[in-house]
């Protein structure tokens, strides 16, 4: 395990649109240690996405330097970046991201082809992550026959089923019901708690932020001071 996972060193991100430049981050410096279930809030357009997208290697930093799982991120080839996030993160989206002509378990082994794992060992694996999200029932149901917050879930066990060194999650309640959400929230922690997973999960929802260890505000791209 890698203590901290994440240290980012004065990430700035900057955006050119019709020739004009928006700083979405500014001389950003923070880490996260290991097995810390890590909130980040902020209102819409603060850079949250952002920030999780760089810690996943979708995106990379106008100036900085972003080291993730003891790999510094800008020195991956493109071909190199896919392999090391199949291996090290777990993404949660706020819209699911299912494909709907996959089954739950399809969707959820999607990660693994990427993998040298074998059909069987790929199979064992969709198995277990959709055991513990509670969905073993529905591994052949496709997305249309499933509720909202099994969809999440479904996500959610898509983001574990690799064993992934840390999962993050963008606005993972944002389009659930209060029960359902609080159902991934609960799964959270328990990742957390019992299986000592590093977690990132941006949201605007004070009551998502609150399953979280800790809690950190974004505002116009500046990370506030904890204190």
């Amino acid at each position: 395990m890698y203590d901290p996972v994440v240290t980012l060193q004065r990430i700035s991100k900057v955006y050119s649109r019709a020739g004009t430049e928006m700083s979405i981050l500014r001389d950003l410096s923070f880490s996260i240690p290991a097995g810390t279930f890590l909130a980040i809030m902020g209102p819409s357009g603060s850079g949250k996405s952002t920030l999780l997208n760089l810690m996943a290697g979708i995106d990379r930093p106008t100036s900085g330097i972003v080291v993730v799982a003891g790999t510094r991120l800008h020195e991956l080839s493109e071909g190199d970046m896919a392999r090391w996030r199949a291996r090290h993160i777990g993404y949660v989206f706020q819209s699911y991201n299912l494909i709907p002509v996959l089954t739950a378990a399809e969707n959820v082994e999607l990660p693994l082809l990427l993998t040298h794992l074998s059909r069987a060992e790929r199979t064992a694996h969709v198995k277990t992550a959709l055991r513990l999200v509670g969905l073993a029932d529905r591994m052949d149901h496709y997305p249309r026959q499933l509720s909202g917050g099994q969809e999440q879930r479904v996500g959610l066990a898509r983001a574990i089923v690799s064993d992934p060194t840390m999962i993050l999650a963008d606005e993972p309640t944002g389009n659930l019901d209060r029960e359902s959400a609080e159902a991934i929230l609960t799964l959270f922690v328990r990742l957390n708690r019992e299986l000592g997973k590093t977690i990132v999960m941006v949201t605007h929802d004070p009551r998502a932020a609150e399953r979280a260890q800790l809690i950190r505000h974004l505002e116009k791209g500046v990370l506030e001071t904890p204190p």
